[in-house]
Parts: structure tokens; sequence; C-alpha cells
């Protein structure tokens, strides 16, 4: 057996071979003799970022190599971070995980196919620009060349909505385009500094043209087949950004109100009281509702009673979501307060009594159903044009005024939803949207899409159930259209009739060889621009797709779908999704749907789910919620090995506290692999000098317990990453690492030494040191690659050609047949022999290098062997000068200092030499 010599850098897709590949196999002519260069005298991690970030580029070595067969590729659907602004560490946290799967599939021998995105468009960016330049737009204004904002960052303060320069969408859009544009470099540099393993010729923008062309082809076939469609119907809708909210994207939270004792009145009976947190909507209200088994209300089912204040006759009805033992245990259903009002409208076909415009306000014109009735002066005068907020107010001091209201309101907190990422509850609104069957209403489509989800391997695997559990909660299909300005556009164009009346019922489809295209500024095929909205002309469709519908083709976009066949067939179905769990709603499943729509298969073999990072107090971390971290101080202060290495200790599916603490052990971590690799290094020479790295070399039985004990790393942490478990494998290897540097090191190094002597002139028991020593190194920074891409590498340069992210991972097998019959756990019964010695010297304050003259070392008979065999290293290491007995450990030691059952029974200490000054 032997190492083969390893492939230079100037070839990116070569790996470096080592003891475990195909030369291996030979003894002798194929030995490889490697040399050490320069070795710093001293190390440090300072620096190495940017350093191999720059070689790893000029030399290609993360280069996609598109040759490969699909079988030869591992390709990786990453998810592209949102640019609003600035990552923080729990970006660093799920990325980071990605990575070393990335490099470790790399080292197994496949192509890894790695890109990465930018998920520019979406409310976070338009948010990010009104803030950032001062600016919000205004549809009916012109474009202005050359416009510049009034802000250039706003001096690091958000500007107000009512202070914000009006401009027009297509102006607004460029400095969208500008923002985005210098965040993604802020991004990339990040990502870079952190040794993200990405190859950086494979980037793309969820807004730029191959993004929007995708989605766009993506949404006509689905219209084609009958999948997407367009309907007017309550919706939820957000105030704020003046758009539609699809049910993926909320979020309940508590939010205060009061209840109100309100009486509706039936003809010669008692007033029937609800309790209302909106009594705002009773002008609304189409229907009191009751559960059907309630006893209280059964002689009132079928008949009528009228609002308060407006006198309009609502019916009585029964409905099993109604809840006997809230409130007064009957409720006015109005159009629309909630999605159960929703449901209650649907289900029982009652009437639409809307109220609530889309800016928030309740509508400025007399409704129909109140016209004449006895609260039309009190709509008209005090409550019509009104916020929800203030309309509140209003009703309710005319419900005092008019007996209806009962006592006084109660404070409540109630449960309201948000928009991810808005401010105010929404509202319910009717509209004209576009939605995508996902399941929500079509039995036989959500059994496919729970299919696709058992056919997936998840990691952990209960992440499975949240996929499910959302699935089977689904209350309607998929809405992905926005009333926004910075996203993909809708590619449609409507026709405008003799009558001046928009068709919507006969939408204009482009040809998919048109796309991407702007239906607000380009005209369909047959039509000119200056029959834009005129009878006989046309219109474009104004909406854009909410940016889930374009990130959900990430594995379409990154693949080529359409416009890189050769690509597509090489990396489709992709092997591997990473994201966190919180997503697993949005992300992943629309990702499924559109898959499962337009491919017929899952768009990826595996789902590797991360958590969330924890601040202290053990709450998630957010932008929304103030506390986050953001990371490139971090990465600078304690190295990005060091963040990597607190990012890998926790697995797939579990919350990890941000901890600086663990980062330092990480730090701590990486010194010393370069301070113990030097030290690996320096016997025999040092610089300039030759290491033969044969396994048949290795002839001590110490060495070969050392190499035992790795191979059973090896072969557990492979099995570990094999199962997506990084962290465990983190754990084996880190482990071994540590024992390696505190008892192998410490126990061999005399003898590796060799007394001083030269190369040719070493005994084979420091040819057998220095073997093993280099075979274990060349091992753990394989090992260790992944997670400490810097600090492996840098080591790797002092002896090795090209690069260590592009050697073969370590495989057991030849580390075993190096071992022979050795048993791992001789080392450590060595290694406790030697702490033993070191205890004594401790307990007398005496140095570690004053020499024990004599000693006894009582021993469990089932370690006497072992350390009979390793008696000389462990006396050289202990600075045993004379006698060194051994006998086995006999009952009734157990009270003295013991190390491993090993205790020093006598001992006689020298005199500790003097320290050389020089």
């Amino acid at each position: 057996m032997s190492i083969p010599a390893s492939s230079g850098p100037t070839d990116p897709a070569a790996t470096t071979p080592a003891l475990d590949s195909p030369a291996a196999s030979v003894a002798g002519a194929d030995v490889v003799r490697a040399v050490v260069k320069e070795v710093p005298d001293k190390v440090s991690t300072d620096g190495l970022e940017a350093k191999f970030d720059e070689r790893w580029t000029a030399e290609g070595i993360f280069a996609f190599d598109r040759t490969k067969t699909r079988q030869e590729i591992f390709s990786i659907d990453t998810p592209p971070p949102t640019v609003s602004g600035s990552l923080h560490v729990g970006h660093v946290f799920g990325y980071t995980a990605t990575d070393i799967v990335a490099r470790f599939k790399r080292m197994q021998g496949l192509e890894v196919f790695y890109p990465m995105g930018w998920d520019d468009n979406g409310l976070p960016t338009e948010r990010r620009v009104q803030n950032y330049y001062g600016v919000r737009v205004d549809l009916s204004l012109p474009y202005v060349e050359g416009f510049e904002p009034p802000h250039q960052g706003a001096d690091g303060k958000s500007v107000k909505a009512a202070d914000q320069v009006p401009i027009s969408r297509r102006n607004f859009i460029e400095l969208c385009e500008r923002l985005t544009a210098d965040d993604e470099k802020q991004f990339e540099a990040l990502w870079r500094h952190l040794g993200l393993s990405v190859d950086w010729a494979l980037t793309y923008q969820t807004i730029g043209d191959n993004s929007r062309a995708t989605a766009q082809r993506a949404f006509v076939r689905n219209l084609q087949r009958g999948e997407a469609y367009q309907a007017e119907a309550p919706g939820l809708w957000d105030v704020t950004f003046q758009t539609a909210v699809a049910q993926a994207e909320l979020e309940a939270r508590d939010y205060p109100g009061h209840f109100h004792k309100v009486a509706f009145h039936q003809a010669g009976g008692e007033p029937v009281y609800i309790e209302t947190t909106r009594p705002e909507l009773i002008p609304a209200v189409v229907a009191l509702i009751a559960h059907p088994d309630d006893e209280r209300y059964q002689h009132l089912f079928g008949t009528t009673v009228k609002s308060p204040l407006f006198g309009v006759e609502v019916p009585v009805l029964a409905h099993h979501l109604a809840e006997p033992d809230k409130g007064a245990g009957i409720a006015m259903c109005c159009t629309f307060g909630d999605l159960t009002d929703v449901q209650w409208w649907r289900e029982l076909r009652l009437p639409t009594r809307s109220i609530i415009n889309r800016d928030g306000r309740i509508t400025r014109e007399v409704p129909q159903w109140l016209a004449e009735g006895p609260g039309t002066e009190l709509f008209e005068a005090e409550v019509a044009g009104r916020t929800t907020f203030s309309a509140r107010k209003v009703i309710v001091d005319a419900l005092r005024a008019s007996g209806d209201l009962d006592g006084e309101p109660v404070a409540t907190q109630r449960k309201a939803n948000f928009y991810e990422n808005g401010d105010k509850p929404l509202e319910i609104v009717t509209s004209r949207q576009w939605y995508i069957h996902n399941g929500g209403r079509d039995k036989e489509l959500r059994e496919e899409l729970l299919g696709r989800g058992k056919e997936l391997d998840f990691h952990p695997d209960f992440m499975r159930v949240r996929y499910e559990n959302w699935v089977n909660g689904l209350n309607g299909d998929w809405l992905i259209s926005r009333q926004r300005f910075f996203g993909v556009a809708i590619p449609l164009w409507y026709p405008v009739d003799a009558h001046g009346e928009v068709d919507y019922d006969h939408p204009i489809v482009p040809a998919e060889e048109s796309l991407p295209i702007d239906p607000t500024s380009q005209a369909p095929a047959g039509y000119t621009e200056d029959q834009r909205g005129q009878t006989g002309g046309f219109v474009g469709d104004a909406d854009v797709m909410d940016t889930w519908a374009t990130s959900s083709l990430s594995p379409q976009i990154v693949a080529g779908w359409e416009r890189d066949n050769d690509l597509f067939d090489r990396v489709y179905p992709m092997d591997l999704r990473t994201q966190g769990h919180d997503i697993i709603r949005t992300w992943l499943f629309s990702t499924i749907v559109r898959s499962h729509l337009e491919n017929k298969v899952l768009p990826w073999k595996h789902a590797a789910v991360n958590g969330w990072i924890l601040d202290p107090d053990r709450k998630k971390m957010s932008k929304s919620k103030g506390n986050v971290v953001t990371p490139m101080d971090l990465l600078v202060e304690h190295g990005s090995d060091a963040a990597r290495y607190w990012a890998a200790s926790a697995r797939f599916g579990t919350d990890a506290v941000f901890e600086v603490g663990q980062m330092k052990i990480g730090r701590r971590l990486a010194i010393k692999v370069l301070n113990a690799s030097k030290f690996a290094l320096s016997f025999g020479g040092g610089a300039g000098s030759e290491i033969a790295l044969d396994p048949a070399a290795v002839t001590v039985a110490l060495d070969r317990s050392m190499l035992a004990g790795l191979a059973d790393v090896v072969e557990q942490a492979t099995a570990a990453l094999e199962t997506y478990d990084h962290a465990r494998a983190l754990e084996l290897t880190e482990t071994f690492f540590w024992t390696f540097c505190d008892d192998y090191l410490e126990l061999v190094k005399d003898r590796a030494y060799g007394a001083g002597a030269e190369q040719a002139d070493v005994s084979p028991e420091t040819t057998s040191a220095r073997t093993a020593l280099a075979i274990a190194l060349d091992t753990m920074l394989r090992l260790l690659a992944p997670y400490l891409p810097f600090a492996t590498e840098e080591v790797w340069s002092w002896w090795r050609e090209g690069s260590v992210h592009r050697a073969p991972w370590p495989v057991a097998e030849p580390l075993r047949a190096a071992a022979g019959d050795a048993n791992p756990a001789d080392l450590a019964a060595a290694g406790h022999a030697l702490a033993a010695l070191r205890k004594v010297k401790s307990e007398a304050k005496a140095s570690m290098r004053t020499p024990i003259v004599a000693a006894s070392l009582a021993v469990p008979a089932g370690s006497l062997r072992a350390v009979e065999t390793a008696v000389e290293d462990v006396k050289a290491a202990g600075r045993v000068t004379g006698v060194l007995d051994l006998v086995t450990t006999t009952e009734g030691q157990g009270d003295q200092a013991v190390q491993g059952g090993m205790v020093v029974t006598s001992s006689e200490l020298g005199e500790a030499p003097p320290r050389n000054k020089g």
C-alpha cells in the first residue's frame, strides 16, 4: 500500500490522491514522498479567508464540470436569501450546513452543482427601497429619465410615508434594481468570507430575465392546462402594502381589542345579544349564527332579527363552527370580518355586503342595503370614509346612545391574522385574483401531493409531519397575484370590448418564445401601444406574482429548464434542498407543487431542514424582532472557521442558541489544527524534509493502535454524513483529534524526533512514528475540511499539492490494513498511564519537565498488556529516567489519584533541568 502523489493546482477538477486511492494498493514504487514546504514560524487563522478565496477562485477549485453524467453529479437547490438589507447570523447557521454537505460530496468524488441565487423581488425589497431612497409609486406619473432619488440611505433612518416622493412605477423598479445589485455584492462578499464552496458563475436573481421567463412560462402552462385560474372572491388584504396575501404567508398574532355586547332585535321578542370585537362591521352583517345543538337558540333558527342602528333584517342560522362556550354562543357573520365569516358565507350561501375598501377605510358611498334605513344619516355623516379604528369608535358611541350596547366594552386579547412582513391586521376584501391549484380544493391533487411527501427523504424524518399537516390543513388554492410593482409580471393582457369594458374571461396569452414580457409596457402581438386602454384595444395585467411563485421554481431556474436542456438533464431532478422548517409550508411545498404539475416528479430526492437560531433568551432570531446579530464582525473577530464550527454543532431539525463561547471553542480548534500540524511536520527536519507516507512502515503497536482508532472514526463519521448528521461527524472527529493531540503526540514525540537523527539514519521505530503521524494528519485534515476549510487548506498547502477540498474523502479500509490487529483502546491505555505519571508532578507542584527517577504504576489487568507494549513511549513522555514498575491494580487503591483506573503507587522525583533561555 502507498499514498499516491497529489494532482497539481492547475487542474481544478482533479483530486489529490491519498491513502485510500487506487494507487495506494501497490507498495514500493508508488509511495508518496511528500516534501514539507515552508511552514510559518508563527501560525494564525487571520487572513486565511481572503488568501484562499482568491486562490480557489483563480484555480477554479469549486467550478462545476458539466461534462459529468447525471450519475456523477450531486446537485443542490440552495435557498436564495432575500436581498432586503443584511444577512444575519441565522443565515450563517443554515448555509454552513449546506456547504458541509457540498464539500463532503465533492470529496467523495461527485461533481457538485452548487449555485447561489438572490431573492430580490417582493415586498421586503420594496419596503427597503421606499425607506432607503424616500420614494413611493404613483401609477399616474410618467417615467423620468435619469431620475435621482431624494435620499441615499436616508441617513440611516426610514422616511415616513407622508414624506416619500412619488415617482413612476418604472423609476421605482430601476431603484429596486440598483439597491439589490449593491446588496448582492455585499452578500456575496460575506458568503465568500464564510467559505461557501459555491460556483460563483452559477448565480441568479429571482427578478432576472431567466427567472422571469421561467416563472412566466410555468404560469402560461399552468393556465393552458387549467391549473391557473382567476376569480373574484374574498381574500386577505394588507392595507399597508396594498396587496392580497396568501394563506401560507399568514402569521397569527395577539392583538388588543374589546368585547362589545350588542343587541339585535326580533319582532315582538326579547333582544338577542351577540359579543363582538368588531362592532364597526355591523353595517356588513348578513346573519346571526349559532351551533345547531345549542338549545338556547333552537327557537330562533329559521327566523330573522334586525341589526341595531341600521335595521337590516338578517336570518338566524345554524352552523357547526359556531362556538357555544365562546361569548354569548351566537355570532354575527359579516362580509367579511375573519376567515370563519368567509366559510359561513360560502357554505350557507349568504349575500355579500362588503364595506371595507382596499385602503382599509369604510366605503365612501352608502351601501344599497342600508339606503333609506334608520342608520343612513349616521353612516353617511360619521362612518363613510373612516378607518376601521375610527369607525369603531363612532359605532360604539352610537350603540351606547341607542341603548343597544349592554354594559361597557371589556378589554381582551384576540388573535388576528397578519401578513408575515406586515404591521397591521389583515382585512378581507373582495377582488379579482389569480390562483394555482394546490390541493386545497381538489382532493385527488391533495392525495397526490401527500404521496410526493412520502417519496421525499426528509432529514430529520419528523419534518415530514409538518409537510403533511400543512397539506391536510389547506382550505383554498394558492393565491399568486400581488398588487405590487417589483416582481415578475402576470404575463397577460385583456381585450377591451366595443363598450369599453375589459374582458377578463378571455386573456391574451403571449407565445413562450417572447418571454419574459411586461404587459404594462409592452403591447401583445397584433396590437400597437396606442391601443392600450382604448375600445377594441387591450389593457395589461398590472399585477405581479408573489415571490414564492418564482422561488418555487428555483430548481428549474438554475437547471436551465427549457433554456439549456443539456444542463437540465444532468442536474434535474436535484439531489438536495436545504432550508428552514418555517418555510416548509411555502417554499418546500410550493416547489413540490410546481414540479408535480410541470415535470411529474419530485424536484429533489432529499430535503434537509435546519432549525432556528435562538437568542440567549431562547427566542427566535429575526429582523422583525430586532434581536438579530449581523455576522461579518463575528467572522472577522473569531474567524470563519470558528463560526462554521458553531453552526455545524447543531443537527438538522434542531434549534441552536447563538453562543459566542461556542465560536471561541471553534477558533481554539482551528488554531490547534495549525499548531499540531506544524508540530507533526517538524519531525525529520521541518521545511524541505521528505515524508514517506507508506503504511507498510507503520510497525510499532502504539502507532497502529492510533490508526485503528482513526479507522473507526472515518467509518463512523462517514456514516453520519451519509445520513446528513454533520454534527455527529464533527463530534467524532473532534474528539479523536484532541485525543491525538493530548495523548498520541505527547507519547510519540521523543520517538518521532529520533534523537535528532538524519532521515537516512533513523530507526524503524522513528520511521513508524513519523509515518503514522503523516497518515493521521493527512486523514484528519480531510475529515475536518468541510468544517474548517481555511485552517485545513492552510496546513495542506504546507506539504501537499492541490487543494484538500479536491482530495478524496478518507475511507477506513486502508487504515485498518495499516493497523493490522491493533486495538484502538491501547492508545487510550497508554494515555491514561502518562496522565497518571503527570498527575504525580501536578500534585507535587513540580514542572512537567521534572524527571521521575523511579515509579511503580498500578494498571488494571485489562490494560496491562497495552501499557507494557508502549512502556518506552510512556517513560519518555513522562520523563521517567529510571525504572517504571508495572503492577496489576489491587483492591483498596481507589482512594488514590486514578487515571483510567491507573495509580502511581510510589514515585521518586529528580531535579527539574534548567530552562533553556535561548
